[in-house]
């Protein structure tokens, strides 16, 4: 029977849980997938589960307890086996022998490798011994909103109590580690029976002795909290002190974000680009338009897992919320001082703190900025780390909503935010990071990228981590194509090239997802093989309107957007060989593909100043693959050269001097080296023809 819950997700699935005949690791990993699904239970990485198995000692053959636990920087919404530790739980519990005190809680994390069991284990993260010390066989450790606004509030202890009496503990604020697991089996031995422990500003520690008991344990004591505050919220009437501000209207907050995010990149990417994010949602508006914004904003997060990923406090815009933001250059006036204050007061946050082996003071740049009656931008290194920001900012807002309503939000001191933020550990976890790809930190815009070369652009450069906006006039071939990108680096948007309203309308689409654009590369086009006599005006003038005014216009908009994020940016023309080379039914398309490439050299000129690189990538012959070739064009081509359309792919292979076919991931490659390799180029040509002397520009 499925149970009923209001404040959470119940998603345990009996048949589900079955089929895995009671291997309790596999059914710790489901209980663990299943409770990060929901938000309101834990964010994305924050918490960890774990469960404890006998299993056969493979060097004495013995039967021993071992404990398996999510691993350092894993999530438990998409755990699997890879990203566990397995630990002898016994050896993990000897430590306490060889424990010296707070002091000693680095040394520990490395001593915690002396416990591994198996060998493929995940590295275990620095709460590993908080399950370990524990005897239960499923633990759960969550970040809920409703149990973090409780050990959030003041007076946390006596709330404990009040809501669950006798039935849970309750500990005082400590950084995790082996100190805080000792806390917790004293607390445990003190209080027989208790079903769970709440962490002062930090969270919920519940348990059980199967799988499903736990996280039975962990929905109702949850549910009991949101109960409680849900009932507070109402005898109180209103939450953070009320309205101050009226939020504009949805199309308004839109257009607003739209104007200020490429100013907003351009500043928080004073020391590392970074990528946006948007919300407008109704939590975010309740907060960030209330009267009590300016007293909660600057107190900080009080749970480590958000301040980690949003930094210890906002940056609070003073902008009005019917500031004219069309002219940058004024709104970047106001926006510069604050960002300066903001940076300011960090480095004084860090000089105040840091100790003689503080690791060198990180980026200054604020992660998330609000803007009242419009919304909250998030700014970061890439789109998931962004938006998981953005989410761990609004679970703090649920924090202190909830906080608040049951006495008063407290936040972290400052001194122990910092020791979070800059502990030794939390930097060698940043140092274990993987390398950044190359692009993962632009935003590229791609016309024709429902199929053929467009699609090709897009797969390299999202698979050299870019951040891509496909765009094409056709939305069914573009809903296709978005489809086999994951999840964050991608979005897409209907763009007819020859309309300037839709131009517009895609790059807001862009902006409003990322924050901006730094590549621009222009593959959507078509091609028309005639002579001079059979070519007719509407030949001529679609040719003209797609590939040439749909570059000047995708040029000119694309420009106001990076001038104003002021971190440069790449043009990229997909003209062909046919704008070098003079040859027979070819005097429309031919022309078109001249200007193509002539306005790049214009443009290049002209906005160098602005260190925007304008080039050129010339594919010839891209049969296989190809949109263009589809159709007429071939049937043109074929016959220009006196043979059949099915003999074109081998025809142009053999006429190159390398004597190889080219394919739309050819011209990718062309695509990639401009904007990632060649960054002192601009201006330039690429042919991707195999070799063809009569297009050679030199």
């Amino acid at each position: 029977m499925t149970k009923k819950f209001k404040h959470v997700d119940y998603l345990w699935d009996n048949d589900e849980a079955k089929a895995f005949n009671d291997d309790q690791v596999a059914l710790f990993l489901y209980r663990s997938n299943i409770l990060g699904a929901d938000l309101r239970i834990t964010n994305y990485g924050g918490g960890n589960t774990s469960c404890k198995t006998i299993e056969k000692d493979p060097l004495t053959n013995e039967e021993v307890e071992v404990m398996w636990v999510k691993g350092s920087g894993g999530d438990i919404g998409t755990l699997t086996r890879s990203g566990i530790a397995g630990l002898y739980t016994e050896r993990l519990r000897d430590l306490k022998k060889v424990y010296r005190g707070i002091e000693d809680e680095d040394r520990m994390v490395g001593l915690f490798n002396h416990c591994i069991y198996d060998l493929d284990s995940k590295a275990p993260s620095i709460d590993t011994p908080l399950h370990g010390l524990l005897p239960f066989a499923h633990i759960d450790h969550l970040h809920p909103d409703a149990l973090i606004a409780v050990a959030a509030a003041k007076d946390s202890e006596k709330v404990t109590k009040e809501i669950w009496g006798d039935t849970m503990g309750w500990v005082p604020w400590q950084r995790p580690g082996f100190d805080l697991g000792l806390q917790l089996e004293k607390c445990l031995n003190e209080n027989p029976g208790i079903r769970g422990i709440v962490l002062g500003s930090h969270g919920l520690f519940t348990w059980g002795n199967t799988s499903y008991e736990c996280y039975m344990n962990s929905l109702e004591v949850i549910e009991m909290a949101s109960e409680y505050i849900e009932n507070k919220i109402k005898d109180k009437g209103s939450v953070f002190g009320g309205q101050k501000v009226q939020s504009l209207a949805i199309e308004e907050r839109t257009e607003k974000a739209a104007q200020l995010m490429p100013l907003l990149r351009g500043l928080c990417s004073s020391e590392n680009q970074m990528i946006g994010h948007f919300s407008d949602s109704d939590v975010v508006l309740e907060f960030i338009n209330s009267n009590d914004l300016d007293r909660l904003a600057p107190m900080g997060t009080s749970c480590p897992d958000h301040f980690l990923r949003t930094k210890i406090q906002p940056l609070v815009l003073t902008l009005d919320a019917n500031e004219d933001l069309t002219n940058s250059e004024a709104v970047l006036a106001k926006l510069e001082p604050a960002f300066g204050q903001y940076r300011k007061e960090y480095a004084d946050y860090y000089n105040t703190c840091k100790k003689s082996n503080s690791p060198a003071m990180r980026d200054p740049n604020p992660v998330i900025i609000i803007y009242p009656a419009v919304g909250m931008f998030s700014f970061a290194k890439n789109k998931q780390t962004t938006r998981v920001a953005t989410e761990f900012y609004i679970n703090a807002i649920n924090v202190m909503r909830g906080a608040e309503a049951i006495t008063e939000y407290t936040s972290l001191p400052r001194q122990e935010a910092f020791d979070i933020e800059y502990w030794l550990l939390e930097e060698a976890k940043l140092s274990r990071m993987p390398k950044e790809q190359p692009l993962s930190r632009k935003v590229a815009f791609i016309t024709g990228a429902g199929g053929g070369i467009g699609k090709a652009i897009a797969d390299k450069l999202a698979a050299e981590g870019a951040n891509v906006v496909l765009t094409d006039v056709n939305e069914d071939s573009l809903k296709e194509a978005h489809a086999t990108f994951k999840r964050d680096i991608s979005t897409y948007a209907v763009c007819d090239v020859t309309n300037t309203e839709s131009i517009a309308s895609a790059y807001k689409k862009a902006v409003i997802e990322f924050g901006g654009v730094d590549i621009v590369v222009h593959s959507a086009g078509l091609a028309i093989s005639k002579a001079l006599e059979d070519t007719t005006d509407k030949d001529w003038n679609i040719l003209q309107n797609i590939l040439v005014k749909g570059q000047f216009d995708l040029a000119k908009q694309g420009t106001v957007i990076m001038r104003k994020q002021g971190l440069g940016g790449d043009y990229i023309a997909i003209a062909s060989k046919n704008g070098l080379v003079a040859g027979p039914n070819n005097v429309a398309y031919g022309t078109a593909k001249a200007a193509q490439q002539h306005m790049v050299r214009l443009l290049a000129a002209e906005l160098s100043k602005d260190k925007i690189r304008v080039n050129t990538v010339n594919p010839d012959g891209v049969i296989v693959g190809s949109k263009i070739w589809e159709g007429a064009w071939a049937e043109g081509r074929a016959k220009a050269n006196g043979i059949t359309v099915e003999e074109l792919p081998a025809f142009y292979a053999k006429r190159n001097l390398l004597n190889e076919i080219i394919t739309p991931a050819d011209i990718a490659k062309g695509v990639f080296s401009f904007v990632a390799i060649l960054d002192k180029s601009t201006g330039n040509i690429i042919n991707v023809d195999g070799g063809m002397a009569n297009a050679f520009v030199r």
